[in-house]
C-alpha cells in the first residue's frame, strides 16, 4: 500500500484574504487518501509563507524523511502553490525528495513528473503564485511610495512620535509627549555645536528618552522631525524630501544646523556635559609647566575620597581640587557687579551692543545678499534645464544644495534679529546674576558651572597654585570689570580714566554670560 505525509500549509494572509483554511484541506486530502487507497502516515500543519522552504514544520518533515528513508512514498497538498512559490527553490526541492524516494503531488493540479512534456505545466504552476507574489509586492511598493510623496509616514511612529488613526480609518502620526519635547531639546543642543551626539544621547536618556544608542545615531539624521518625509531613489528618479502632513518637532532651520554639526561643520569648543561636582574645572585648566590640559581624579583617604587636578604628563604637576576651586569663586569676585550700579552697568552694556549692532546690519546685509544669489543661481539652473543646456539630474543638485545653504543662512539672519529684540531682557537677567556672580557659581549645578565657565573663559584658564590666570576673558566680563575698577575709583575719588564706551569691548560680537545661571 502507497504511503502519504499530508502537507497542508496556510498563512496568516491568507486565510484572512483567500478564505483558505487548514481544516478545510485536511478534508480534502483525507477524502482523496481513502478513494486512491492511500494509507496517511501523517498531516503536517504549516503556519509559513511559501517565500523559501525555512519553514519550521516543513524542516521537521524533511529531517523525518531523510531518517526513516522508504517509509513514506508521497507527500500530498491540494495546490503548488501550497508547496512552494519560488520555482527556482521547488525544483531543487524536488530533487531533494526524489533522491529520498519520495515524490510530492498536488492533488487537484496532478502531474506525472517523470514526462519531461508535464515539467513545463509544472514550471506554470510554480511561476504563477511567484509571479502574483511579485505582482503584489510590486503594487505595495508603489502605493507606499505614493502616500510617502503625499506626506504621509509609513510604519511605525519614529520615537517622539505615536501612530493614530482618524475616524474615517486614515493613519497619522503625532507628536508624544514627553518625548517629543525631548527630541526637540537634544536637537537645540546639537545645533549649538559645544556637546558630543553620545553626550548629548545620555543626557536625554536621563531626561527619559527610550533610544538605543545605536537607534539614536540613526533617528536623529532623519528628516521627519523638521517635517520632511525621505523618498529613495528609485530608477531614473532620484532621492528627494517631500513635506509632510505631521506635524514637525523642530523647525528645519534648527534640525540642518544640528546636521551641519555632526556633519563635521560650525563646531564650537566643546566642553563635557557632566562632571563630578567637586571637579567643575576639569577640562579648562592648563598645565603651568608643560602645557597640557589637566585632568581630574579622586583619591580615597582612610575616611573619604580626596580630588585632585592632575597632568598625565611627566611634569608631575597636581594640586588640591578643594584649593583650586575655592580660588576660583575668589577669582569670579572680580566680576562681581555693585547692586548700586547695576541699573548704569546695563546702560553701558546696552550701548556697547547697539554700537556692535552696525557690524549686524552689515551682515544682515550680506547675508540677504547671498540670499538672493542663491535664489537667482536656483532659477538660472531651471531656465538651463528647460532650454536642454544641463541635464535634469544636474538641476535636482543644484537646487538641493542652494536650497540647504539657504536655510542656514536664514537661521543666521533669525538668530540676528532674536539678539536684537531680546537684548534688553538679555541685559538685565545677566546683571541679575552678576550681583553676586560668586554664589550664582556656586548654587549651579555641574553643567551650569560649565556653562558659565566656558561662557565667560573662551580660552583655558592656568593655575600656578596661588591663582588663576587667562590670556583672554569674555569681552563682555573684561568691559565689567574695567567699569568696576571705574567706578571703584569714583568712590574712592582717585580715578583719572577716560574711556569711550562703544570701544571698551574688543572683537566682532559680544556675548552676555547668562547660561547656567
Amino acid at each position: 500500500m502507497i504511503t502519504a505525509d499530508l502537507y497542508i500549509r496556510v498563512s496568516t494572509d491568507e486565510q484572512a484574504d483567500k478564505g483558505y483554511s487548514q481544516r478545510n484541506q485536511e478534508e480534502v486530502l483525507q477524502r482523496y487518501c481513502f478513494t486512491k487507497d492511500i494509507k496517511v502516515r501523517k498531516v503536517v500543519f504549516e503556519d509559513h509563507s511559501a517565500k523559501t522552504f525555512v519553514r519550521p514544520a516543513w524542516q521537521k518533515l524533511l529531517a523525518d524523511l531523510k531518517k526513516k528513508r522508504g517509509q513514506s512514498d508521497l507527500v500530498l497538498f491540494t495546490k503548488w502553490d501550497r508547496f512552494s512559490r519560488n520555482a527556482g527553490d521547488a525544483y531543487q526541492m524536488i530533487k531533494i525528495l526524489a533522491e529520498l524516494g519520495v515524490e510530492p503531488q498536488a492533488i487537484e493540479q496532478p502531474l506525472d513528473i517523470s514526462i519531461p512534456e508535464n515539467k513545463m505545466m509544472l514550471a506554470f504552476y510554480l511561476a504563477a503564485p511567484e509571479v502574483e507574489n511579485d505582482r503584489r509586492a510590486l503594487n505595495t511598493f508603489h502605493g507606499m511610495r505614493r502616500a510617502r510623496k503625499e506626506g504621509r509616514w509609513m510604519g511605525s511612529a519614529p520615537v517622539g512620535y505615536i501612530n493614530k488613526i482618524t475616524e474615517d480609518g486614515k493613519k497619522y502620526i503625532c507628536p508624544l509627549e514627553p518625548q517629543a519635547s525631548i527630541m526637540r531639546w537634544v536637537y537645540e543642543e546639537l545645533a549649538t555645536g559645544k556637546w558630543y551626539i553620545d553626550q548629548v544621547w545620555r543626557e536625554a536618556s536621563k531626561k527619559g528618552l527610550k533610544s538605543g544608542r545605536k537607534n539614536f545615531w540613526q533617528i536623529i539624521r532623519n528628516p521627519i522631525y523638521c517635517g520632511k518625509i525621505t523618498i529613495a531613489r528609485y530608477k531614473d528618479e532620484e532621492a528627494h524630501l517631500v513635506k509632510g502632513q505631521h506635524e514637525p518637532i523642530v523647525s528645519e532651520a534648527v534640525f540642518y544646523k544640528a546636521m551641519a554639526v555632526l556633519e563635521g561643520r560650525n563646531k564650537k569648543r566643546r566642553t563635557t556635559i557632566v562632571s563630578m561636582d567637586m571637579l567643575p574645572l576639569r577640562g579648562f585648566l592648563i598645565c603651568p609647566k608643560c602645557g597640557y590640559k589637566l585632568s581630574g581624579s579622586a583619591s580615597k583617604g582612610c575616611k573619604q575620597y580626596y580630588h585632585y587636578y592632575h597632568c598625565f604628563s611627566k611634569c608631575g604637576v597636581r594640586f588640591n581640587a578643594d584649593t583650586v576651586n575655592k580660588l576660583f569663586v575668589k577669582e569670579l569676585e572680580r566680576f562681581t557687579i555693585d547692586p548700586v550700579f547695576a541699573e548704569t552697568y546695563g546702560i553701558i552694556l546696552k550701548q556697547v551692543y547697539e554700537g556692535f549692532c552696525k557690524d549686524d546690519n552689515s551682515e544682515i546685509s550680506k547675508l540677504k545678499i547671498q540670499i538672493e544669489e542663491l535664489s537667482l543661481k536656483i532659477i538660472k539652473a531651471r531656465d538651463k534645464m528647460l532650454d536642454d543646456v544641463i541635464l535634469d539630474l544636474e538641476y535636482s543638485e543644484i537646487k538641493s544644495d542652494c536650497e540647504r545653504k539657504i536655510i542656514l543662512l536664514e537661521c543666521k539672519l533669525v538668530e540676528l534679529t532674536r539678539d536684537k529684540v531680546n537684548i534688553s531682557e538679555l541685559i538685565r537677567k545677566a546683571t541679575k546674576a552678576l550681583i553676586n556672580l560668586p554664589e550664582s557659581y556656586l548654587n549651579a549645578d555641574s553643567e551650569g558651572k560649565r556653562r558659565l565657565i566656558s561662557s565667560m573663559y573662551p580660552e583655558n584658564i592656568i593655575f600656578d597654585g596661588t591663582q588663576h590666570r587667562t590670556t583672554r576673558v569674555n569681552e563682555a566680563m573684561r568691559a565689567l570689570a574695567t567699569l568696576n575698577e571705574v567706578f571703584e575709583g569714583k568712590k574712592k575719588g582717585q580715578t583719572k580714566h577716560k574711556f569711550d564706551l562703544p570701544t571698551m569691548v574688543a572683537g566682532s560680537r559680544i556675548e552676555l554670560p547668562t547660561s547656567g545661571l
